[in-house]
Formats: structure tokens, C-alpha cells, sequence
């Protein structure tokens, strides 16, 4: 998780620097647009972790579901 947070502020910050110098402003212009992105990146990043997690646990679950099926069904 620690990544994901790191990797989330940082495209949050990088994301408000690059929108700040595309309008030809000053890149800290108003550092609280700065925080606030830092903080929508990180909870975005770690929430995509978390889902990635459990979408991993849950065809970890439909694989040993599958594989039941398969044995009971072809008696193998």
C-alpha cells in the first residue's frame, strides 16, 4: 500500500504542476490545489490497489469453484 500512496500523490502533484504550466502559471500557485490533488490521487491509487486485491481473491475463489465443478461433473 505504501506504493500505491506514493505513486498516488505523486500523479496527484504532478497533475497540478502540469495544469499550472500549460496555463503558463506560476507551478505553485495555489499550493493548497496541490494538496488536495496529492490526497484525491492517493485515496484513488489505493482504492484501484485494494479492487486489484480483491479481483485477484476472487478469481483465486472461482478457479477452486471451477475446479470442483470440473471434478464432481467429469468425475476426475
Amino acid at each position: 500500500m505504501g506504493t500505491a500512496t506514493f505513486v498516488g500523490a505523486s500523479l496527484g502533484l504532478l497533475c497540478q504542476f502540469y495544469s499550472n504550466g500549460i496555463r503558463k502559471q506560476p507551478l505553485m500557485r495555489h499550493p493548497w490545489e496541490h494538496l488536495l490533488l496529492m490526497g484525491i490521487g492517493v485515496v484513488a491509487a489505493n482504492a484501484l490497489a485494494n479492487w486489484e486485491e480483491k479481483l485477484q481473491a476472487d478469481v483465486e475463489r472461482h478457479r477452486i469453484e471451477d475446479a470442483e465443478n470440473n471434478k464432481r461433473r467429469f468425475g476426475q
